[in-house]
């Protein structure tokens, strides 16, 4: 026999786990280990390591889950995100705010008490930027929403370097620039995709206000300027070859999707764009890390 209650639990729980939008989790708690690593050239004490990935990790799900809520209504109007928790009344918006805040408060308290206060505030104010400033502003008055936003999603690396150091420092602010720059590239080829799901939910994307053209011209550029950028950590003897040749490879990669996605009609390059986009960041965040830690044994 079938027990309706225990079901019940279980749907909640799959949509709680939605709210925390996972995928992008992991792509920033695994951005912040790198900058962990990259923080030192011994080993990263494992309570650190544990406390300071759990923190940055619950912070991340505080905020995406801020974001269904206060998304949920153009959530509900758009093909991609229809099917999310709130717009389908799997939770209430109550059950999502307390979620949410109970994340938010957990996350401070494991940084504040486990790592250092650094981390929490730098963490509570990446936190803000992107449920309150990003989501609630940025994202309904600007085309440059994704460009001037992406500073929140841009700090997971700063956070674990300043979980290990207790301190800021250039070569994480570093960090910071390659994965602000990356961001408008990234986003920019779904947007296209997704033209419009934007349209009708009256979202100020870059392609609706502008025309999808202009987006694919800013994407050149700016994957243009995120390979200058990338070169940097070389120029400044943060890395060395291996990291510069990965560098090189991955951002000649980059601009033939961009060139690809430029030259094609409407949308028919966005989603292998987008796809590379993030393969993009996880193996040149890896280049960095096989280059660290060859030049320590070296």
């Amino acid at each position: 026999m079938i027990n309706v209650a225990a079901l019940d639990t279980a749907i909640n729980w799959r949509a709680y786990l939605c709210l925390c939008k996972l995928k992008v989790v992991s792509l920033i708690v695994f951005t912040a280990l790198v900058g962990m690593l990259l923080a030192t050239p011994n080993a990263v004490p494992l309570s650190t390591l544990f406390w300071g990935l759990l923190g940055v990790g619950l912070g991340a799900a505080c905020g995406a889950a801020i974001n269904h809520i206060v998304d949920q209504r153009i959530d509900a109007l758009m093909t991609r995100t229809e099917n999310r928790p709130l717009p389908q009344q799997q939770l209430t918006t109550a059950q999502a705010l307390v979620f949410a805040g109970g994340l938010g408060v957990l996350s401070m308290f494991i940084l504040g008490v486990m790592v250092n206060a650094l981390t929490a505030w730098l963490t509570l104010v990446s936190m803000v930027g992107y449920a309150v400033v990003y989501t609630m502003y940025l994202k309904r008055s600007t085309p440059h929403n994704i460009v001037l936003g992406g500073a929140a999603g841009a700090a997971p690396p700063v956070l674990g370097w300043t979980a290990v150091t207790g301190e800021l420092h250039t070569d994480a602010l570093l960090l910071f620039l390659i994965i602000f720059i990356w961001t408008p590239p990234h986003f920019w080829p779904l947007a296209i995709k997704r033209l419009e799901d934007y349209r009708k939910a009256g979202v100020p994307m870059l392609p609706v206000t502008h025309g999808v053209a202009f987006t694919k011209l800013n994407i050149v550029l700016y994957t243009l300027m995120l390979i200058a950028v990338t070169l940097m950590p070389f120029l400044t003897h943060m890395s060395g070859v291996i990291y510069l040749i990965a560098a090189s490879v991955l951002g000649a990669g980059f601009l033939y999707h961009a060139m690809v996605l430029y030259r094609s009609e409407g949308d028919q390059h966005a989603m292998k764009t987008f796809g590379y986009s993030i393969f993009y960041l996880s193996a040149l965040f890896i280049a960095l890390l096989v280059d660290h830690y060859v030049a320590g044994w070296l």
